[in-house]
């Protein structure tokens, strides 16, 4: 008789333990561990199969080209990397009420001539009737399904034969080959399984919505990122009206690419030109304010920096930051009391991005520090200045990537002069018209290039 294998499993991140412990060693949460089958172990041995095709060599196989699937959303379509692939798995995760079924069922609704199996396991069809109304689009080709049983979903799958299934979400889908409840560890990785080949057998998209932990993972087993072709992360804050859509892995396609909606009574509106939202307009200049050309992908887009510079009530000085890596600000503020002789050993330092964006591109440096020095000796910067570069430990400033988009988008903006790192002037192409290119190459000569 095949002897049932089980296993302990962390609700919370997906550990496996061959026991019961009292505290994941993973995430560190209590009383989290509950025991699933796994599978049965046969008592016969398998020496495996020798009639299946042989390995063969890689300059053998023939290169395929994917088919592409357009979706209604041209920002979708970029971060999936010019369309969804046939046959394809794609995760999509994000917090409680960011807008991801309103996504997914306006990816089900856009195209009149894609057929799309849209299932609920969340929602009646009569709620999701409703939001429809809302965005107000209406497509025939769009049919609904209310299940939470795999069997019955791949079967009705079979039946409609749809070029995109949507699972709203798979923490409630669960199969009858396992006795644990939806949701749990092995549910998730039993219905994904299920799932995936589903998908590469009968060449269906599916788009899958998950859930995530307090920690801003994806709940469930880590296998789950692993099995899915795509995963995206849905961002904003529920007090902001724009989303961030990111690729964190794509089979398909590059990973750092983004795209931005804004959140309206109407559903998600696709933002095209970003940098209008991430500047702001003032009647006359204020201090502690630059502009610079940051890059997301291969998109440029201008955003505003705002930092507050202030004498510190206590011991030790405050450091804040919003949106960009608190360490890496405490580097260029090391940089600017060591190179520039700037007293910040005694000042509070705060720092913000406009819009809420959460931004990793180094190209943003001498932006940051031009407007912490414009606040620390409260000089507006002249209009019109935009910044472009990183900058090193030895002061020096160095050329971001992409610099030449980063200039272009600036002056299609309107900026007439933009500071960039010196060694760009040998290979800088000619300026745009009747705007500056301004070289520098320490972080001294930042303040005569600001003021």
């Amino acid at each position: 008789m095949a002897k049932v294998k089980t296993a302990y499993f962390c609700s919370s991140c997906g550990h496996e333990a061959p026991k019961w412990m009292g505290r994941c060693p993973a995430c560190g949460e209590w009383n989290t561990f509950t025991q699933e089958v796994v599978g049965r172990e046969s008592s016969r041995g398998n020496t495996g199969r020798t009639d299946v095709a042989p390995p063969t060599p890689v300059r053998d196989v023939q290169a395929q080209q994917y088919e592409r699937i357009q979706l209604g959303s041209s920002e979708l379509n970029r971060v999936l990397g010019g369309g969804l692939v046939r046959g394809s798995m794609v995760l999509l995760g994000g917090e409680p009420g960011i807008g991801k079924s309103t996504l997914s069922l306006q990816i089900a609704l856009a195209d009149g001539k894609l057929r799309t199996l849209y299932i609920s396991g969340e929602e009646s069809p009569e709620q999701i009737r409703m939001r429809a109304q809302r965005i107000g689009i209406n497509n025939d080709e769009c049919y609904i399904y209310a299940d939470t049983l795999l069997e019955n979903i791949i079967a009705q799958s079979h039946s409609v034969q749809p070029d995109l299934v949507v699972i709203d979400s798979i923490q409630t889908i669960s199969s009858d080959v396992l006795d644990s409840s939806a949701g749990s560890v092995s549910q998730i990785r039993e219905c994904a399984a299920g799932l995936l080949k589903y998908a590469k057998t009968s060449g269906v998209s599916v788009f899958i919505i998950g859930h995530i932990t307090k920690d801003g993972t994806i709940a469930g087993p880590k296998v789950l990122e692993h099995i899915v072709d795509v995963v995206l992360q849905f961002e904003g804050d529920n007090n902001n009206a724009y989303r961030f859509l990111r690729g964190i892995k794509n089979r398909f396609g590059a990973t750092f690419e983004m795209g931005i909606y804004e959140m309206r009574s109407e559903g998600l509106v696709e933002v095209d030109n970003p940098s209008d939202i991430l500047l702001s307009h003032y009647e006359e200049p204020l201090s502690g304010i630059a502009v610079g050309a940051a890059l997301e992908g291969i998109r440029p887009y201008l955003i505003e920096t705002q930092a507050l510079v202030s004498n510190a009530a206590y011991g030790t000085p405050q450091r804040s930051s919003t949106g960009f890596d608190i360490k890496r600000l405490n580097m260029l503020i090391a940089v600017l009391e060591k190179r520039v002789g700037m007293k910040m050993f005694s000042k509070d330092v705060f720092l913000n991005f406009a819009g809420g964006f959460k931004i990793a591109d180094t190209g943003l440096d001498l932006a940051v520090v031009a407007a912490v020095i414009s606040s620390y000796f409260d000089r507006p910067i002249v209009s019109g200045v935009c910044c472009c570069a990183e900058i090193g430990l030895s002061g020096e400033i160095r050329p971001a990537p992409r610099s030449e988009q980063r200039i272009s988008e600036a002056a299609r903006l309107g900026f007439t002069r933009i500071i960039v790192s010196g060694y760009l002037r040998k290979n800088s192409p000619k300026p745009p018209k009747n705007v500056e290119i301004v070289y520098i190459n320490r972080i001294d000569e930042l303040p005569r290039a600001l003021f």
